[in-house]
């Protein structure tokens, strides 16, 4: 009997980030975010967004558009974030939702919760 070798976290496919909190457009105010966002993750996208939120943008936009997978940690990150955004009066915003991250946010009922755009462009030129 071949058992398969067990897959290791490390050698998974991780959320690849444009080294910290990069321009998108020329914005210094748009987190893009690409693969899996999960517990071993979460906590470099939660660093990424207060340091991002500690300059008070008036629109904070994170663009989904390439992540894969996102658990319930990486729900939470975005969700303290909106909080922290809201609570001096800013606006978070979501972009991108693609596929299964779309039916998770649907089915959790979260789409009525963020404010959500289909991509950033559009996020940024809301009012």
């Amino acid at each position: 009997m071949i058992l398969a070798k067990p897959r290791r976290y490390a050698d998974r496919d991780k959320v690849k980030m444009k080294k910290g909190p990069t321009a998108c457009q020329n914005r210094s105010n748009v987190l893009p975010l690409k693969g899996e966002i999960d517990l071993h993750v979460s906590p470099s996208v939660t660093a990424l967004l207060n340091a991002m939120i500690d300059n008070k943008p008036q629109r904070l936009v994170v663009d989904l558009s390439s992540v894969t997978y996102i658990d319930s940690s990486g729900l939470a990150a975005l969700i303290a974030a909106m909080q922290r955004v809201e609570g001096y009066g800013g606006k978070f915003l979501l972009a991108g939702l693609q596929g299964t991250i779309c039916i998770i946010f649907e089915n959790l009922r979260l789409d009525q919760v963020f404010q959500i755009f289909p991509d950033a462009a559009a996020a940024l030129a809301a009012t």
